[in-house]
């Protein structure tokens, strides 16, 4: 499974807003490689930011 897949998945399973951080911890995805995946999931319109630092899955 693709990064940015992973990365959807967590957030979908989790409900609730998370930062990179949480992400990493939660999906043993390499820092880099989630922040990396989060750029082009913002860049495609993917997922929010309801507050600054935090993202979930645009409804």
């Amino acid at each position: 499974m693709e990064a940015k897949e992973i990365i959807l998945d967590v957030m979908k399973k989790e409900g609730s807003p998370l930062n990179a951080g949480r992400i990493a911890e939660i999906s043993g995805l390499d820092r880099k490689e989630v922040d990396k995946a989060m750029k082009a999931l913002k860049d495609e319109e993917l997922i929010v930011s309801p507050k600054r630092c935090y993202w979930e899955v645009k409804a």
